[in-house]
């Protein structure tokens, strides 16, 4: 693997892939300078907000809220939640801001899966998981625990002394730390009384209420004690497996679905010794040989987010009518803060079916010609399920750095070149393929024809 190839694998599986600037800046650096500069860049935008207005619920806003009709408040808090999304995926796209850290943040909204019917309650949780995503995991766990949102979607405000809920002590073992098969149902049960009284006020704030909270002996991995929720998650952290849960669920979103065991064992050691750091796990990660193994490179099917949020940073996509990117999302499977179930997406070739691999082969065209989507919105979401929905997209592209690359460039060896530059796979290319899509007019033309041509292959989908 050369140096290009190194740099593009690890600003796809880092990141959103890699945009010409990028490459003119970094081809001299070398492998672990660049890693260092995109952890370095991360931590200096961690504690930037998602939109600048975020301020929760205020008091006048009750009132006014109380005065909506139930309609009106649905279809401001679906244009709230909108918002949100399109400022994330724009922001995810854009070449000065840092894609590890957004990179980490989407992991992590797929790992905390959780709807809010709140807005702000659903942008305070992504500030939250922006403010650990690379931090310490112990404390991202606690505070996801202390969350309104997630309060609220596991029905944890429903815990209480007298009749214990279940939900969230399930799925905080289940599904967040340790996993299957390493706690029992008795657990769960302990672990609810411990949870008891852990609830959220009208600004999504955490709120314990004493008089809930069932302050009784617990026997929990077979220790006994008066246990609360900050000992439940301090012994389930004790638990190596926890380790290896998390580190399992990692490699199979940043380096391959197919999970090398002695790899896993690797990562799980390096987190548990580092008392759960998240940056020294994905630096495990980025930092190995076997990462840039050929076996884990183009293995990867683009998520719905990674692919739109790839164009964007690549060529500069300007949309004139941002909506359309809700639209796009639905299309292809994937919604920002609407994830399936708390289980997250499924991911791999489970975005793929007759439908969104369509659109997915077409999408390159559709951005930058300025066509209409004709298209089926997938089941998951809304009414208009039954309908083919329109959309016109209009947006533009910068193809001028694009273009600065390759315009010395040979043209017998320009095919290759470019396939270097934009798949982690090149597969089956061949000049043939272009042969009834290349115009000749001009070098520029050419360029721009062949690269539409190749971001319309199969081999563009995989990273």
């Amino acid at each position: 693997m050369n140096k290009q190839q190194r740099l593009q694998h690890l600003y796809w599986r880092s990141g959103f892939g890699m945009s010409p600037k990028e490459w003119f800046t970094k081809k001299n650096h070398s492998t672990q300078i660049v890693i260092d500069e995109l952890f370095r860049k991360a931590h200096q935008f961690s504690k930037k907000k998602i939109l600048k207005n975020e301020r929760g619920i205020e008091p006048s806003d009750i009132l006014m809220i109380l005065k909506l009709d139930k309609k009106e408040k649905r279809r401001q808090n679906k244009i709230k939640i909108e918002t949100y999304n399109i400022d994330w995926i724009l922001r995810s796209g854009n070449p000065k801001e840092s894609a590890l850290l957004e990179k980490m943040i989407l992991f992590w909204h797929g790992h905390f899966a959780c709807r809010s019917k709140v807005p702000e309650w659903a942008l305070k949780q992504l500030n939250t998981i922006r403010r650990y995503a690379l931090g310490n995991f112990k404390e991202l766990v606690l505070a996801m625990a202390k969350d309104g949102s997630m309060i609220r979607f596991l029905n944890n405000q429903q815990n209480k002394k007298r009749k214990p809920n279940e939900n969230f002590a399930r799925e905080l073992m289940e599904l967040f730390t340790i996993g299957r098969g390493n706690y029992s149902e008795k657990d769960v049960k302990e672990a609810a009384r411990a949870f008891t009284g852990w609830s959220s006020n009208l600004k999504g704030d955490f709120v314990f209420k004493k008089r809930q909270h069932d302050f009784g002996e617990k026997i929990f991995f077979e220790k006994k004690g008066k246990w609360d929720g900050d000992d439940i998650i301090d012994m389930i952290l004790e638990k190596r497996e926890t380790a290896e849960f998390i580190a399992r669920k990692a490699y199979r979103f940043f380096v391959n679905e197919k999970i090398e065991e002695q790899n896993v064992k690797y990562l799980a050691r390096v987190f548990y010794d580092s008392n759960y750091d998240i940056e020294k796990l994905m630096r495990a990660i980025f930092e190995s040989k076997w990462f840039f193994e050929k076996k884990n490179v183009g293995v990867k099917i683009k998520s719905p987010i990674e692919l739109i949020a790839g164009m964007i940073r690549i060529f500069e996509v300007d949309f004139k009518n941002p909506a359309a990117l809700i639209f796009i999302e639905k299309a292809l499977g994937q919604v920002l803060f609407h994830p399936p179930n708390v289980a997250g997406w499924a991911g791999g070739k489970n975005w793929i079916d007759n439908s969104t691999l369509m659109l997915r082969l077409n999408l390159a065209n559709v951005l930058f010609q300025n066509s209409e989507l004709n298209l089926k919105i997938k089941e998951a979401f809304e009414a208009q399920k039954k309908n083919k929905q329109k959309r016109n997209v209009q947006a533009s592209m910068n193809f001028t750095p694009f273009y600065n690359l390759f315009k010395r460039e040979n043209e017998k060896l320009l095919l290759n070149k470019m396939g270097d530059f934009i798949l982690q796979t090149k597969g089956h290319l061949k000049e043939s393929t272009f042969e009834n899509f290349i115009i000749k007019n001009n070098k520029e033309d050419l360029v721009k024809t062949m690269c539409l041509r190749m971001m319309s292959l199969p081999e563009y989908q995989l990273m």
